[in-house]
């Protein structure tokens, strides 16, 4: 009955939210509630919706205060010469656009941290999509995409997750899928590529150049030769004076400090000295005080950023109703102690690849916490009755990482998708298919060159 639940749950909530019948705020807090209720938690129910709260609590605080923090290094300017570097490259071209998108997420994601990535991205990239009339759809395909499939790198979590688990080095897991992880990030250069393409071919050549238009001005002269944008002047207008190189926000003799803070930040968040949460409280307090010293500008610094603080944190724990109760009620595990009884003894040899085809939904479908250290440890027991290593489960484990990090139950993406202004379910049918051509091509590559095991 758990399981049937379980999946019924799952299914339910993805309805809502693709037929856009719910928010995701409003769809992660009462579906769950309701399959916790018909799964007979009664009043035990408020205790697993707080267990699933304080497990997502640092999460939310991490969101909350790297917000905090990239918004202030965006107010004072430190990302400007990045953006006018990029638009001088990109100048009309919106497929050049769009791949860089892909290579900026790219670089920025061996910090290993989702949030960062798509706070830097969406912050240096969002205006130029704008000014170009290119689809902010696109910028989350392709950043999502990008940032999800280097996830397998050993400090991003899931790789430390899955060698945790089985009691290995997360080494041994991650350098023999390298080749699947180069062939990983060439297939989403290729997406970013054909998106741009169709781009380009939908709004046609602009006729402005950057040249003609300092960072931060208004649209006037921005022009199509062909197609339209669902984009209006006035948003425009209102993302481009995030960047007006005139607002009284900048801190041009601050640029050193700024610059190392954020260097430090990110050197010290790899070094993994200090919980994440933490390190961005200490910086964005440091932000803070340096460059806004009087309070009345430290609290406008604040708000001005409340609004994409509020959407984030809020969804974060929403995930948290479903977190729980999926713990709660036991259906995580039934499902399971389901899925290890239903594999027949005939498909044993197959374990490996079973489990990286399985890791896409399941991972999707559930927190990695709860598949690395529920499903993966019962799935490698039973494979290692057929001689399958335990290194190599876990290697086939991490493939499904492009589509885990789609889901709405990984905070990352709900806050990349609201500081794009994007809606979830346009973001889904984007980029859930060619998260799975990704998954499934890195599990290939790892069979055919041996270091996941075929039978």
């Amino acid at each position: 009955m758990l399981v049937i639940l379980g999946f019924l749950m799952v299914a339910t909530f993805m309805y809502l939210i693709m037929s856009k019948r719910a928010t995701p705020v409003v769809g992660l807090i009462l579906v769950p509630v309701a399959f916790g209720l018909i799964a007979g938690a009664g009043t035990g129910i408020g205790d697993m919706i707080v267990d699933g709260v304080e497990s997502l609590a640092p999460t939310a605080a991490l969101l909350f205060f790297a917000i905090v923090f990239f918004g202030i290094m965006i107010d004072v300017g430190l990302f400007d010469p990045l953006v006018r570097l990029i638009l001088r490259l990109v100048r009309d071209d919106p497929a050049r656009l769009v791949v860089g998108t892909a290579v900026l997420a790219m670089v920025v994601s061996l910090d290993g941290d989702g949030s960062t990535t798509f706070i830097i991205t969406t912050s240096a990239l969002l205006p130029l999509y704008l000014k170009l009339k290119v689809s902010p759809v696109v910028l989350t395909v392709v950043a999502g995409l990008a940032n999800a499939t280097m996830n397998i790198i050993p400090w991003g979590g899931p790789t430390v997750r899955a060698a945790s688990a089985l009691g290995l080095s997360p080494s041994e897991v991650f350098v023999p899928m390298i080749p699947s992880l180069v062939v990983g990030l060439l297939i989403v250069l290729g997406f970013a590529v054909h998106l741009g393409i169709l781009e380009r071919r939908r709004i046609g050549r602009l006729v402005w150049k950057p040249e003609m238009m300092p960072l931060g001005a208004g649209p006037s002269g921005v022009g199509t030769t062909t197609g339209d944008s669902d984009t209006t002047d006035a948003e425009v207008g209102q993302f481009a004076a995030g960047l007006d190189p005139d607002r009284p926000t900048l801190r041009p003799r601050l640029l050193p400090f700024n610059a190392l803070l954020t260097v430090a930040l990110l050197v010290v968040l790899v070094l993994d000295i200090l919980p994440i949460p933490v390190l961005f409280m200490i910086a964005a307090g440091l932000a803070l005080a340096v460059n806004f010293p009087r309070v009345v500008d430290q609290s406008a610094a604040i708000a001005r950023h409340s609004s994409s603080i509020v959407s984030v944190v809020a969804m974060v724990f929403a995930a948290a109703v479903l977190t729980g109760v999926f713990q709660g009620t036991g259906m995580v595990e039934s499902m399971a102690l389901w899925l290890t009884g239903v594999v027949p003894d005939s498909l044993g040899p197959f374990l490996a690849v079973i489990t990286g085809v399985l890791s896409i939904p399941f991972t999707f479908f559930m927190t990695n916490d709860a598949f690395y250290f529920g499903v993966l440890p019962v799935l490698a027991e039973t494979a290692a009755q057929y001689g399958i290593e335990p290194v190599e489960m876990a290697r086939a484990s991490i493939t499904g990482q492009p589509v885990h990090m789609q889901s709405p139950l990984v905070p990352a993406i709900l806050l990349l998708v609201t500081l794009a202004g994007v809606p979830l379910a346009d973001h889904h049918r984007k980029v859930l298919w060619r998260a799975g051509v990704v998954s499934i091509a890195m599990l290939v590559v790892g069979v055919l060159l041996g270091q996941i095991p075929l039978g």
